[in-house]
């Protein structure tokens, strides 16, 4: 009988994916999640990117008077800026990534005012600065939703963030 037994090999196939089913497993959802991240990470940079090139190309007179000291950003240009990082275009309603409209997102934009290098004047462009040039920075931070959070297996405290910085050229 016990001869038998060994020699019976019918369920082996079935034993050998018990054993091996948590591991694909493991594998198919960490391979989806991994996806996902390196997707929002891109389309967070992407919108971030997009934000600092829509800002640097407001009114350098108007917008970032440095020659009257540190300039700040207009309220005007700030909204819409992160109306557009949010959503992708200026009259967006629907938000590029989840967890946007989460509290604990957070958005800022700056603005540093550079002198040239060597002490050089800037002229052009920049003449109606004192020659120097504002430099915008936008930030982005907010939660990142798991795909295997929605399971109740994902971490609650991964975040994306990003920043770009671009120098003011509009007119």
């Amino acid at each position: 009988m016990i001869t038998h037994l060994r020699q019976n090999r019918r369920a082996s196939a079935a034993a050998e994916m018990a054993l091996v089913l948590p591991m694909l497993l493991i594998l198919l959802f960490g391979s989806v999640e991994l996806g996902n991240y390196f997707r929002s990470e891109h389309v967070l940079l992407k919108a971030v990117r997009g934000g600092a090139v829509y800002a640097a190309r407001q009114d350098i007179a108007i917008n970032y008077d440095c020659a009257s000291g540190t300039p700040t950003v207009p309220a005007d240009v700030l909204d819409n800026t992160k109306t557009l990082v949010r959503t992708g275009a200026l009259s967006g309603s629907t938000d590029l990534l989840p967890l946007w409209a989460d509290g604990s997102t957070t958005f800022t934009m700056s603005v540093d005012c550079v002198t040239a290098a060597g002490g050089t004047t800037l002229a052009g462009l920049y003449i109606v600065n004192g020659g120097q040039v504002p430099v915008l920075t936008v930030d982005a931070d907010l939660p990142y939703r798991s795909v295997l959070g929605t399971l109740g297996l994902g971490s609650p405290d991964l975040r994306l963030k990003a920043a770009e910085q671009a120098a003011v050229s509009g007119i």
